[in-house]
């Protein structure tokens, strides 16, 4: 018989994309004000892994990542995919998103995204919210699986989260 246990805590971190440098700063800006100071941010690079959000957007979009130093329990990813949404409402004109920002959490077994879309591999948290298995960590890093988004599985996504997760491991035995 298995007993529940509370995991360790992850940490959190953001997916930010925009056509303006200006609103990704902002919305990091408000992020850090409501969960605390990143432990890292990635420099501003192209967003350029799919067309999907052309059409929202337009294109010549920038996207940049951040970590958060804080720790968050596993369990309020809905919350922080909530706190999302209210974001891009915020920075939005016309009903229109002018930012996308999605949350994830970064384990020492895997990385999960929070999104609101259904599909076969994703759970229901609540709410219309679902937690994505994104990656798994096997054999010394994080590792795709077959419906990982492509710019997760760059060499530049894994290798950022691999980072990630060295951080997470050496904080992580602090609290434990």
């Amino acid at each position: 018989m298995s007993i529940p246990k509370i995991p360790s805590p992850a940490f959190l971190f953001f997916n930010i994309f925009s056509k303006k440098k200006d609103l990704i700063i902002q919305t990091l800006n408000e992020i850090e004000q409501y969960y605390g100071e990143f432990c890292w941010i990635t420099s501003f690079f192209p967003f350029t892994s799919t067309h999907y959000y052309e059409k929202e957007f337009g294109n010549n979009l920038i996207r940049v990542i951040a970590a958060l130093y804080n720790f968050i329990d596993q369990d309020r990813l809905l919350e922080t995919k909530k706190f999302s949404y209210h974001l891009e409402s915020k920075f939005s004109e016309n009903k229109k998103r002018l930012v996308n920002i999605d949350p994830g959490m970064i384990t020492a077994e895997r990385l999960v995204l929070a999104t609101g879309k259904n599909f076969t591999h994703r759970i229901y948290l609540g709410e219309g919210i679902f937690a994505d298995l994104t990656l798994i960590f096997q054999k010394n890093s994080f590792r795709t699986l077959s419906w990982t988004f492509p710019d997760y599985g760059s060499k530049e996504f894994i290798s950022f989260f691999n980072n990630a997760r060295d951080t997470y491991l050496r904080r992580i035995q602090n609290i434990d």
